[in-house]
């Protein structure tokens, strides 16, 4: 598993600008973001990680993983709703993963042309997608095209962590969130990324 290109010196450039940011960089040197390349398991993942916490989501993609097998569009359209649920699956996610898996069938949604696109653009096609919705397209953006300028102001983990960070009362407001992300310009998806970091025993993964 690779590491992008630009992790190295965003590293150094982030230590440099935030000592409070710098320290969990330094804490966590052996660690860093990677890319599936499959935009269907990064979405699917996406999707089960929706408002639930790091180690919920992990628990329930490894149950899935064992009843399916396989992640891909053409399985999880042709799986059972009752074997979906039984891997801990609400029914609003269940829904939400066969609108996906519809998505790549039908090709609504194209893939192959979005390493060339902007975010924006990028986002506009995903939230389309029934189920997929800002935070989800980010999640994307960060963990499949490995973007580095990407900040999921959304994110409840986010959030936690910048206020462990700078012993800020939790929770701050999104605003406040998106004005202290300035600093980490042009590299907020690696910021964001050790903010996760500094909260979990595993790396968050999509």
């Amino acid at each position: 598993m690779e590491k992008p290109e630009f992790w190295e010196k965003a590293k150094k450039e982030l230590i440099k600008k935030d000592k409070k940011l710098g320290k969990i960089i330094i804490n966590y040197q052996t660690d860093f973001l990677f890319s599936r390349s499959d935009p269907f398991y990064t979405l699917s993942r996406s999707i089960v990680g929706q408002q639930i916490s790091v180690k919920a989501a992990q628990a329930v993609w490894d149950k899935l993983e064992k009843r399916v097998k396989k992640i891909n569009p053409k399985i999880i359209d042709n799986t059972h709703f009752m074997t979906l649920k039984s891997a801990g699956l609400s029914r609003q996610k269940i829904s939400y993963m066969k609108a996906l898996s519809k998505a790549f069938i039908n090709k609504t949604i194209n893939p192959k042309i979005w390493r060339e696109k902007e975010d924006d653009y990028i986002i506009s096609e995903l939230i389309q997608v029934k189920g997929i919705g800002r935070w989800t397209a980010e999640m994307y953006l960060i963990f499949n095209l490995c973007r580095p300028d990407v900040f999921p102001a959304d994110d409840l983990g986010l959030i936690k962590g910048i206020c462990n960070c700078y012993n800020l009362k939790y929770p701050i407001s999104k605003e406040c969130a998106i004005k202290l992300s300035k600093r980490w310009k042009p590299w907020r998806s690696v910021a964001t990324w050790y903010f996760w970091r500094s909260l979990d025993p595993i790396p968050v993964e999509y």
